[in-house]
């Protein structure tokens, strides 16, 4: 589910700016993976690697059905990662570029 754009924006600030630093600070993987885990729950881990599989996959024009099949998601996960990859100028477009 989808959180509403203006919890977004009543986010506080400084506690996002905190969160923010704190992955910039991290450069050792194995690290990342043990604070993701820390952070998250399990289901919110797994969900952000496939979100991130997804994106990559529409990104290379791999179809949705084929992303369903091979990532065993349903085809509503995926449309939102389509629906993010429309914004040429958003994350994900800035983040593949840069992993590429």
């Amino acid at each position: 589910m989808d959180v509403p754009l203006r919890q977004y924006k009543n986010m506080d600030k400084k506690h996002k700016k905190e969160l923010l630093d704190a992955f910039l600070k991290i450069k050792n993987p194995a690290l990342m993976d043990e604070f993701l885990r820390d952070i998250l729950t399990p289901a919110e881990y797994i969900d952000i690697i496939a979100r991130w599989q997804i994106v990559k996959a529409l990104a290379n024009d791999v179809p949705q059905r084929e992303i369903a099949r091979r990532l065993k998601v349903s085809i509503s996960k995926i449309t939102r990662g389509s629906r993010e990859l429309l914004d040429k100028q958003g994350g994900f477009w800035k983040v593949l570029k840069m992993t590429k």
